[in-house]
């Protein structure tokens, strides 16, 4: 068995499943078949190494690599008109309408359209990406009635269990640690999934084992990030798990991940991600 069939028969593992010591994959059929060695060898190597380029990634290439960065730059245009904060829960129809309404942004071109359209509508199992779909339609809307403003975060979470998490989280840590991620509307994670390929040579896949792709992120639906205070950028790094934020939020049972080391899911390892546990799809 080659590396891209072990890839693509792996199909939606449950995230606390993981590789040490196991010879068997119990897959979303319920199906357990015997994987070799060399293929948990394989795929171990690909998500150890999930910022580089492996044999079998999805790539863009030409006239759709080009429509990738056409789009990309559009979105960005859009961010920087609507801001940051608003842009995490801005819709698609919102954000075509921003393109046609402001001559410094441009309406998307069609072809941009039918690209856009076609990367959410995209079987992310192709790109080696295991979890589940968490919003079925483009144009899916977050309501702002059911949104919380993190007060100097410039993101948002829902009311609810995922706001009286993060409550819960401030009370016990303070300070010290600070929403880095809420809400994210489709077109948040258009721009992020983009990026992360545009900056890789059009690699989907590569950009797939950081982040969800469109229409797959629990970011959507509840989930979200949290760092600690004077980390920067290295929250969203192995470095966290190491930091007395990560152990205290392990401690306190917290850090029920959604992608917890070795997951079966094409997922790095997200230590920062806290995942909402009453979320059904």
């Amino acid at each position: 068995m080659n590396r891209r069939t072990f890839i693509k028969t792996l199909c939606a593992v449950a995230a606390a499943t993981t590789l040490c010591g196991s010879q068997t994959i119990a897959c979303a059929s319920g199906a357990v078949r015997t994987v070799d060695d060399e293929d948990l060898k394989d795929y171990l190597h690909s998500m150890a190494n999930f910022d580089l380029p492996h044999m079998g990634d999805i790539i863009l290439i030409n006239t759709q690599l080009a429509l990738l960065k056409s789009s990309l730059k559009r979105l960005r245009r859009i961010q920087r008109t609507v801001g940051f904060g608003n842009f995490c829960i801005l819709s698609f129809d919102e954000a075509l309408l921003y393109a046609r309404q402001n001559s410094s942004i441009g309406s998307f071109t069609k072809k941009e359209l039918s690209f856009l359209d076609y990367t959410f509508s995209f079987d992310a199992s192709n790109y080696g990406f295991y979890g589940e779909r968490t919003i079925s339609n483009i144009t899916s809307r977050v309501s702002k009635k059911d949104l919380v403003k993190i007060q100097g975060s410039g993101n948002f979470l829902y009311r609810g269990q995922p706001h009286e998490t993060y409550k819960s989280i401030k009370k016990l840590l303070g300070k010290k640690v600070y929403l880095t991620s809420g809400v994210r509307g489709t077109m948040k994670q258009f721009i992020l999934f983009l990026s992360k390929a545009a900056a890789n040579n059009g690699n989907l896949s590569l950009a797939s084992r950081s982040l969800a792709p469109p229409g797959y992120s629990f970011h959507g639906v509840g989930d979200f990030d949290v760092g600690e205070a004077g980390l920067g950028v290295a929250n969203f790094s192995i470095k966290f798990a190491r930091t007395e934020t990560c152990m205290q939020l392990r401690e306190q049972g917290y850090l029920k991940l959604r992608y917890p080391r070795e997951n079966m899911l094409g997922v790095r390892f997200e230590p920062w991600h806290i995942k909402v546990k009453d979320i059904k799809l």
